[in-house]
């Protein structure tokens, strides 16, 4: 019986909080798309140098 009346007082502030819920998503989307760009960057590998196997499978090695 409660859900039906509780529907429209309670649609605002459902729209609300969903919008916020939205909008911290695309901040840190674009957060993480910011940071991503500088780090890719950072970790190119000398072209000059042909890739080894353990190039590829070393974790250590940065």
């Amino acid at each position: 019986m409660g859900i039906h009346y509780d529907y429209k007082s309670t649609r605002g502030e459902k729209a609300m909080k969903k919008e916020a819920k939205r909008k911290a998503r695309l901040e840190q989307r674009r957060a993480k798309r910011s940071s991503g760009e500088k780090a890719s960057s950072d970790k190119m590998h000398d072209i000059n140098k042909p890739i080894t196997l353990e190039d590829l499978t070393n974790p250590d090695k940065s």
